[in-house]
C-alpha cells in the first residue's frame, strides 16, 4: 500500500473508500480497480494500480469532458457583434478545471439606442430649456456616431406619497406655477429614428416638484430597462443618460407613514397605456445591486450626467457598475451633448464579460493575454478587430465544508451563459460536475456465490451482508470465537482492548469522530502522534499507525520542520551567517551570548548591549580603580587589560563600549579582542577618556542671587504696576498675544499629480512678533486605521531615519552638485562629526545618503544650507535618536559641525518629529511633513500633524492639528522593464536595460531607477547608478545605463565562477505613474571565458534570462473567520524554493482588480479591518527572486457577525388617541442576520418608566 506519492500524502488510500464511487469522489486523481484478485488498496493512483498488478482495462477513472456544440465563424464584414462559439458542454470532476477561448468582434460602426432619462423636479427647469433647444446637436452627434441609431427620452420625480410628495390636493394638480401634477416615471418619447419628431414631442414637456431631496430615479432606471415599451433594439449598443441633480432613493426608502413599509420591488415592467409607473406607491425602490444585475441582463450602460451638488453620490454608485461613465453637468444642463460624447468615448474602448447563472459547484474566470483589465473589470479593447478571451471553468471540490456533489443537483449543474457588455449574443455553456455512479455499480450481483452466498459482488470485491465477515463473507460474526490470530505478541486482551475479534481480523472502535483507533491490533490512535504548539503533527500532515504523515516541504517526527534551509539564510546568502548550523529550519548558533539574531547575526541592541554590561565594572576597576569593584582587587575578571591609543570599529557598525565614569563623569571606551575565539580573552581599552570641561562653579552663587533679584523685581513689578502686563510685553522674553498655529486643518492631495514625497505646510504666527519661539511638532502616518500602532512592530528590526538640520553656512549651487568638491568635502565634514555623535546608538550604522537643499519660507535663516541624511538604526533607537538630535541642536554643534538652533527633522518608518523657529519679525514658516508614500497604501488615507508644544519662547499654540488626505488614482501610465532579467558581457562596458511605458492618460511621467548589490559588487563588478527617468507626452520607452568594471587581476588569475547579478529596482512613480509587472530586474554580469589565454567572446549582447524552473501554486488553501474583522488564510507550500508569499483577497461579488494584496513570508496570512459577515474570496501564489509561481485556487470564506448599526428613518403616524404606528428602516449596516427588533417607549418626561416589546 502507498501512503504518500513522492512527498504528497496519498489521498485515495488514507481515504478508506469502501466503494467505488465513494472512491473516485474522493478526489480528481483517484482511480479505482475491480479487478477480483487484486490484494492491494483498490482505491488508489492509477499509476499506483498499474505498477501493483491491477489490468488498465479494469481501472475505473472518470474524465473530463469538454465538447464544442455550435461554431460559426465570425464574419468581420457585418456591422453587428459577435461571438464564437456559441454552445459548448463542459464536464468536470470535483478540483478539475477546463479551459479554452472565446472570440469576439464588435465593429468600428454599430447601431446606437440612446435614451436620456431626466430628472423633472422643480430645480431641473432652466435644465429642461436648454435640453429643448438642443434637439438638433444630439441628432448631429448621433450622426457622427453612426447611421442606424435611435433616440428617446423619458422623465422621473419621485414617489405620489407622503413624505416623497406633497398630499395636499391643491400641489398634487400643480405643485409649482406652470408645472404639471408629480408622477414616479413616465416614458415620454419611445425611442425612435426620427429626431424632428423627438424634438417636437420635448418641447411640449413641462416641470414637475415633490418635497424631499432624493429623487425617485431608481425607479425609473428599472422600467427603462425591464420595459419592452421603450423600443431598445437586439443588435445595438443601448446608452442610458441618466440626468439629476439631487440624490437617489434606494432599497428601504419606501417607508410611508399611511401605508406602512412598502413590498419589495418585484423587478417587472408597470407602465399603462400613457407610458407612467403604476406601482411608485404599490412597491419599494429597487436595491443597488438589484440595478446592476437588470441593466447587465439587457446590455444596457449607464451615463450619469450630475451636477456638483450630487456628483460624490453618483461618483460612488457608478462604479458598481462594470462598465458605466459619470460626469459632471454644469447648472443648466448647458453641457449635456459634450459630456455623452466624451462619456461614450470611453465607453467604446471597454468590454465587460460577465458570466451569468453559473452554479454555485463551478466558477468561471475570464482573462486575456492581449488586453488589460480595469480596475473595474472590464477590459481595455480595440473596436474592429477579433478579440481573444481565455476562459477557465473550474469545479470546487467543497462549496463551504460540504462536497460539491452532496449539493443539490441544481447547484451542480446549470447552462452558464458568457456575454460581453452591449452583446445580444452570448456564448452558452453546459456545465456540470461529474458525481455518477461508478458503471461496475449498476452490474451487481446480488447473494454471489463469489461471496459464499453470504453478501453482494460489486465492482471486483464483496459486500457483506449483515453479519458475515472477510474478503469472500465466509466468516460469521455471531460464531467467530477464534482470538489468538487479534492478540498482540506480548498481550493477553485481544485488540489491545480497543476492539473486537471477528474472523480473525480486529475491528477497532471509533471512541468519537475525531478519534480513531487503527492498526493491525488496534494497537495506534490517530491522536497519539507528537504534537508542535498545540497541533497534531503540526496541522501538516496526517496522524497513521502512530506515525506522521507529513505534508510536502515538511519532516520530522512531528511534521516540525520545514526541509529546506530557506528560513536558515542570512542578508548575506549564508546559512546562518556562517556562525552556526541550520537545524529544523533554525539556526543554533555557535556563540549565543553574543549572535542572538535568528540568524546568528550580530545583536547590537540585545546581545552586543549585554555583553557591553557584563563587564563594564571589571573595565573600570582594571583599567581606572573605580567603580564598584574598586578596594576588591578586581576579583571575578577572568580577562586581561590592553590599554591603545585608538580602537578599530568593525566597519560600518559600531562594535565599541562605552560607558560614563561616575567618579569623574567622563567616558570611557572599550571593546573585546576577537570575541568568538577560545582561549584567554583581553579587552582593548582607550587610553584616553573623554572628560567635559572644566567648570566654573564660582558662578553657580552669583547666578542663583542675580536670578533671586530679577524675580523679587518682577513681583514688585506685577504687584504694584497697573501696567506691568504692557510693560512686560515690551521686552523681548516676555511678549504677550503672540500665538502660533498651522494656516490650515486640512489638506486633500490627489497622488497623481504629487510631484514629492513630502508636503511643506505653513505655520504661522499672528500677534506681537517682538521675540521669538521655536515649535515641536510630529507627524503620524495611517491615523485613519483603528488600532493602528508602530508599537505592534518588532522592536529589533533595521530601519532607515532621516534626518535633517539646517547648517550654519549659506548655501550654493555647488553644494546640488553631487560630483562638484564641495558637495564632496561638506558631505564627508558632515558624515564624519554626525557618526561621532551617533556612535553611542546601539547598532547605528554610518550615515549615508548625504544631499543639500534649501528650505524656502523658513525665516531669515532661508539662505542657509539643509543636510538631509540617513541613519540605519534599531527600531527601538527613535527616541533616542530624537534626544541626542534636539541636544545637539539646542547647543548648535555636532562635534565640529556648526548648525543654526531651532530646526531639525527626525523621520521613521511610520512618524516623524521636528522642530521649527519663529524669528522675531517672522509670521509665516514651512514645515516639511514626510507623506510616507508607499505602493501599498490604501486607496484614500489620512495622516496628522500636530504641533505639540513651545519648548522656547511665549507664544501659545492656536490651531493644533492639520489633516492630510492622499487619495490614490488610477493611474495615467504604467513603468516597467520589459523583461525580467538581462545578460551583458563585461566586453559591453556598459549595461543597456530598456524600460517601457504603456500610456493610459497621455502627459508627463517620472520614476526613479536604483541599482543595488545581489552577488555582485558595487565598486568591483559595476559603477552604482540612481537617476529619474522623465518621459515627455507620447514617450514610450528609454534606455538606461549601467557602467560595467572590467575583470580584476585577482579575479581572471583565480578563475573566478561566481555567477555576478545585480539589481535595478524602478521606485517613487510621479505624476499619476504606477510600476508595471517587472518592478524590477537582475542582471548578470557574463565574465569572458579564457580559452589558451584568449578570452572568449561568448555570452555578449543582451539575452533575456529566464529562470531555471517556474514555483507551482500553493497546496491545499484553506480560510476560518478568526472573528468579525479578521479571517486566518493557510496553504502549503509548493514544492521549490520560495522567498515568500503574495495574497490577495476581495468581496466575493466585486471585480477581482479590486483585489488587496500583502506580501507573507510563511505559509499564511491573517486578514485584518474586514467587514462584518460579508463573504470574501482569497488565493495566494509563491515567488522568488526571480519570477512568481501561479495563483492557488479561491478560497470563500465568511467572516462572523457583528452588533448592527441602527436603523434609520423613524417614521410616525399617529392612528388614534391611543395607537401610534411606528416604522423604521433597516440598518445601514446589518453586520449579520436581522433576528429581532427591541423597541423602547416612554413619556417625554418620564424618563424612569420605558415599556419594551
Amino acid at each position: 500500500m502507498c501512503l504518500s506519492q513522492g512527498n504528497r500524502a496519498n489521498p485515495c488510500v488514507t481515504s478508506r473508500a469502501k466503494s467505488c464511487t465513494e472512491c473516485i469522489r474522493v478526489n480528481k486523481d483517484c482511480s479505482f480497480c475491480t479487478d477480483e484478485n487484486f490484494k492491494q488498496s483498490r482505491c488508489d493512483f492509477r499509476e499506483n494500480l498499474v505498477r501493483y498488478g491491477c489490468s488498465k482495462h479494469n481501472i475505473v477513472f472518470m474524465q473530463k469532458e469538454t465538447l464544442t456544440l455550435k461554431e460559426f465563424r465570425i464574419d468581420t464584414s457585418l456591422k453587428r457583434t459577435q461571438v464564437t462559439p456559441q454552445q459548448m458542454s463542459v464536464k468536470l470532476r470535483a478540483g478539475e478545471e477546463a479551459n479554452f477561448q472565446m472570440d469576439v468582434f464588435e465593429p468600428l460602426e454599430s447601431p446606437l439606442d440612446l435614451y436620456i432619462l431626466m430628472d423633472f423636479s422643480y430645480s431641473m427647469s432652466d435644465d429642461l430649456d436648454n435640453l429643448k433647444k438642443m434637439g438638433q446637436q444630439l441628432a448631429k452627434f448621433l450622426r457622427e456616431l453612426t447611421d442606424n441609431y435611435t433616440i428617446g427620452f423619458g422623465k422621473f420625480v419621485d414617489k405620489v406619497s407622503a413624505p416623497q410628495t406633497d398630499m395636499r390636493p391643491e400641489r398634487l394638480r400643480e405643485p409649482w406655477s406652470n408645472a404639471d401634477p408629480p408622477f414616479s416615471f413616465k416614458n415620454v418619447i419611445r425611442l425612435t429614428h426620427n429626431i424632428d419628431d423627438f424634438s417636437k414631442e420635448l418641447m411640449t414637456e413641462r416641470i414637475s416638484g415633490n418635497l424631499d431631496a432624493p429623487e425617485g430615479g431608481f425607479d425609473a432606471i428599472l422600467q427603462a430597462a425591464v420595459c419592452k415599451d421603450i423600443g431598445w433594439r437586439e443588435d445595438s449598443t443601448h446608452l442610458l443618460v441618466f440626468s439629476t441633480e439631487s440624490a437617489f432613493h434606494y432599497e428601504a426608502d419606501g417607508a410611508n407613514v399611511l401605508a406602512g413599509i412598502l413590498r419589495r420591488n418585484d423587478e417587472q415592467c408597470h407602465l399603462n397605456v400613457a407610458g407612467t409607473y403604476t406601482f411608485d406607491t404599490k412597491q419599494d425602490y429597487p436595491s443597488v445591486p438589484t440595478l446592476v444585475r437588470l441593466l447587465g441582463q439587457r446590455n444596457i450602460i449607464p451615463i450619469f450626467a450630475v451636477t456638483n451638488h450630487s456628483y460624490d453620490y453618483y461618483e460612488k454608485l457608478h462604479k458598481y457598475f462594470p462598465i458605466s461613465e459619470i460626469g459632471r453637468l454644469q447648472e443648466d444642463s448647458s453641457n449635456i451633448v459634450e459630456l455623452i460624447r466624451t462619456a461614450f468615448e470611453r465607453i467604446r474602448s471597454k468590454m465587460d464579460i460577465r458570466a451569468d447563472y453559473t452554479p454555485k459547484a463551478l466558477k468561471t474566470e475570464i482573462t486575456s493575454m492581449k488586453y488589460e483589465k480595469t480596475e473595474t473589470g472590464s477590459f481595455q479593447v480595440v473596436r474592429g478587430e477579433v478579440g481573444t478571451f481565455d476562459v477557465r471553468v473550474k469545479a470546487h471540490e467543497h462549496v463551504g465544508d460540504i462536497p460539491v456533489c452532496d449539493l443539490p443537483e441544481k447547484d451542480r449543474k446549470g447552462f452558464i451563459h458568457l456575454k460581453p457588455s452591449s452583446f445580444s449574443n452570448k456564448l452558452e455553456i453546459d456545465a456540470s460536475v461529474i458525481c455518477d455512479a461508478c458503471p461496475c455499480e449498476q452490474q451487481t450481483e446480488l447473494t454471489s456465490a463469489r461471496c459464499d452466498f453470504h453478501g453482494d459482488f460489486v465492482c471486483g470485491q464483496c459486500v457483506c451482508h449483515l453479519g458475515w465477515q472477510g474478503d469472500m463473507c465466509n466468516c460469521s460474526t455471531s460464531s467467530s470465537t477464534d482470538n489468538a490470530a487479534c492478540i498482540r505478541p506480548g498481550e493477553e486482551e485481544p485488540c489491545s482492548g480497543r476492539g473486537l475479534c471477528l474472523c480473525g481480523k480486529c475491528q477497532c472502535y471509533s471512541e468519537h469522530l475525531t478519534q480513531q483507533f487503527e492498526g493491525t491490533y488496534c494497537e495506534y490512535d490517530n491522536l497519539q502522534c507528537p504534537r508542535t504548539s498545540g497541533f497534531l503533527c503540526n496541522d501538516r500532515g496526517r496522524c497513521y499507525l502512530g506515525q506522521c504523515m507529513c505534508e510536502s516541504g515538511w519532516q520530522g517526527p512531528g511534521c516540525e520542520c520545514p526541509t529546506s534551509n530557506e528560513t536558515c539564510l542570512s542578508n548575506n546568502g549564508m546559512i546562518c551567517n556562517g556562525r552556526g548550523n541550520c537545524q529544523c529550519g533554525r539556526c543554533i548558533c555557535e556563540n549565543p551570548n553574543l549572535y542572538v539574531g535568528p540568524t546568528c547575526e550580530v545583536s547590537y541592541s540585545l546581545g552586543f548591549q549585554l555583553a557591553c554590561e557584563n563587564i563594564r565594572s571589571c573595565v573600570q576597576c582594571k583599567a581606572w580603580r573605580t567603580g564598584e569593584k574598586k578596594g576588591k582587587n578586581c576579583t571575578g575578571c577572568p580577562f586581561d587589560i590592553k590599554k591603545v591609543d585608538e580602537l578599530q570599529k568593525d566597519g560600518d557598525i559600531n562594535t565599541i563600549c562605552s560607558f560614563q565614569d561616575e567618579e569623574d563623569d567622563c567616558i570611557y571606551h572599550f571593546t573585546e579582542e576577537n570575541p568568538s575565539t577560545g582561549g584567554n580573552r583581553t579587552v582593548l581599552v582607550q587610553n584616553k577618556k573623554e572628560c567635559p570641561a572644566r567648570s566654573f562653579l564660582w558662578l553657580i552663587p552669583l547666578l542663583i542671587l542675580l536670578m533671586l533679584l530679577l524675580g523679587l523685581l518682577l513681583l514688585l513689578c506685577w504687584k504694584f504696576c497697573a501696567c506691568c502686563r504692557a510693560c512686560l510685553a515690551l521686552l523681548p522674553c516676555c511678549a504677550r498675544g503672540r500665538t502660533v498655529g498651522f494656516k490650515e486643518d486640512h489638506y486633500l492631495l490627489r497622488q497623481s499629480l504629487m510631484s514629492s514625497d513630502h508636503l511643506d505646510t505653513p505655520m504661522v504666527c499672528t500677534g506681537n512678533l517682538k521675540g521669538g519661539d521655536a515649535v515641536h511638532w510630529k507627524i503620524n502616518n495611517n491615523v485613519h486605521k483603528q488600532g493602528f500602532s508602530s508599537l505592534a512592530l518588532n522592536p529589533k528590526d533595521m530601519i532607515t531615519y532621516g534626518l535633517s538640520l539646517r547648517l550654519a553656512r549659506l548655501f550654493t549651487q555647488n553644494l546640488a552638485k553631487p560630483d562638484s568638491r564641495e558637495h564632496q568635502q561638506l558631505q564627508k565634514e558632515v558624515e564624519e562629526n554626525l557618526n561621532e555623535i551617533y556612535r553611542t546608538i546601539p547598532g547605528a550604522h554610518k550615515f549615508k545618503q548625504t544631499r543639500f537643499r534649501l528650505q524656502p519660507n523658513s525665516g531669515k535663516r532661508q539662505d542657509h544650507t539643509i543636510v538631509d541624511t540617513v541613519l540605519t538604526a534599531p527600531r527601538s533607537s527613535k527616541n533616542d535618536i530624537v534626544k541626542v538630535t534636539e541636544k545637539h541642536v539646542s547647543q548648535e554643534a555636532f562635534n565640529d559641525l556648526k548648525v543654526a538652533p531651532g530646526y531639525y527633522t527626525v523621520i521613521s518608518d511610520q512618524d516623524a518629529h521636528g522642530m521649527v523657529e519663529f524669528q522675531e519679525g517672522v509670521d509665516l514658516v514651512d514645515v516639511r511633513v514626510p507623506l510616507f508614500i508607499r505602493d501599498d497604501d490604501d486607496d484614500e488615507k489620512q495622516l496628522q500633524v500636530e504641533a505639540t508644544d513651545v519648548p522656547v519662547g511665549t507664544a501659545r499654540i492656536g490651531r493644533r492639528l492639520v489633516n492630510i488626505t492622499i487619495i490614490k488614482e488610477q493611474a495615467k501610465s504604467i513603468i516597467s522593464f520589459l523583461e525580467p532579467a538581462y545578460s551583458y558581457s563585461r566586453f559591453d562596458k556598459l549595461a543597456k536595460i530598456p524600460v517601457g511605458r504603456e500610456i493610459l492618460e497621455n502627459g508627463k511621467s517620472q520614476i526613479t531607477l536604483r541599482t543595488r548589490d545581489h552577488t555582485a559588487q558595487e565598486g568591483k563588478d559595476y559603477i552604482f547608478t540612481e537617476s529619474d527617468l522623465i518621459f515627455l507626452p507620447g514617450e514610450k520607452r528609454k534606455e538606461i545605463q549601467v557602467p560595467l568594471l572590467e575583470l580584476t587581476e585577482i579575479d581572471a588569475f583565480l578563475n573566478n565562477r561566481q555567477q555576478k547579478q545585480f539589481i535595478v529596482d524602478l521606485i517613487d512613480p510621479k505624476f499619476g505613474a504606477k510600476t508595471g509587472k517587472y518592478s524590477q530586474t537582475i542582471v548578470t554580469i557574463d565574465d569572458p571565458e579564457a580559452v589558451d589565454g584568449i578570452a572568449s567572446m561568448t555570452g555578449l549582447g543582451q539575452l533575456p534570462v529566464s529562470p531555471r524552473s517556474r514555483l507551482g501554486a500553493p497546496l491545499n488553501p484553506n480560510a476560518q473567520a478568526l472573528n468579525s474583522r479578521k479571517i486566518r488564510f493557510n496553504w502549503l507550500p509548493p514544492p521549490g524554493k520560495v522567498a515568500g508569499y503574495k495574497v490577495k483577497y476581495w468581496i466575493q461579488g466585486d471585480p477581482e482588480s479590486e483585489a488587496h494584496l500583502l506580501d507573507s513570508k510563511v505559509p499564511s496570512a491573517e486578514l485584518t479591518n474586514l467587514y462584518p459577515y460579508c463573504d470574501y474570496e482569497m488565493q495566494s501564489c509563491a515567488y522568488t527572486a526571480m519570477d512568481e509561481g501561479p495563483y492557488s485556487e479561491v478560497v470563500h470564506c465568511r467572516t462572523l457577525e457583528e452588533v448592527p448599526s441602527e436603523p434609520g428613518r423613524l417614521a410616525f403616524n399617529v392612528v388614534s388617541s391611543t395607537v401610534t404606528q411606528l416604522s423604521w428602516a433597516e440598518p445601514a449596516e446589518t453586520n449579520g442576520l436581522i433576528t429581532a427588533y427591541e423597541v423602547t417607549y416612554g413619556l417625554v418626561n418620564e424618563e424612569n418608566r420605558k415599556h419594551r416589546f
